[in-house]
């Protein structure tokens, strides 16, 4: 994982929704963080959850093994392997695994949420490390498109 800016080249992760382990020993890897996006791996484990919050990102998550809650917005929905959650920015949400197995999901956030080179090992790591300031998405993936393209990070239109 880099701190700079992505590259123009492709970014293959074959298998995602169907080849993820079962298991993993992070809370949450980022696999990649874009001028605009960013993937992030995470694995709840039996009984845990995310954590109630807020972001000010939109955020997608697909969940490819076990089960859950999702709350969003006060409202609950059932989650398993297949499913797709879009929670807006500004959106109040919470997952918990209440399966007996791990709750994994990889998660696209626009614009990153998390430092590029994050990983957790568990939750509270993550806790500790977002208190610190230590866990910022990079500038670079907060400017603008115009910004980027006086960069010369993308071409305009």
């Amino acid at each position: 994982m880099s701190a700079d800016p992505p590259k123009h080249e492709m970014v293959y992760f074959p298998n995602m929704t169907s080849s993820l382990p079962s298991s993993s020993g992070e809370f949450r890897k980022v696999l990649w963080t874009g001028l605009y996006s960013q993937v992030v791996l995470m694995t709840v484990p039996v009984g845990g959850d995310i954590g109630d919050e807020v972001h000010t990102v939109d955020q997608a998550l697909t969940f490819t093994s076990g089960q859950g809650k999702a709350t969003i917005a006060g409202k609950d929905q059932d989650v398993k392997a297949g499913d797709l959650v879009v929670v807006p920015a500004g959106t109040q949400h919470q997952f918990i695994n209440t399966g007996p197995t791990p709750l994994i999901l990889y998660t696209i956030y626009s614009p990153a949420e998390h430092d590029s080179r994050t990983v957790h090992h568990t939750k509270e790591e993550g806790d500790k490390e977002e208190e610190e300031g230590k866990d910022q998405a990079p500038a670079w993936s907060r400017k603008s498109k115009k910004e980027n393209e006086d960069a010369g990070l993308v071409e305009g239109e």
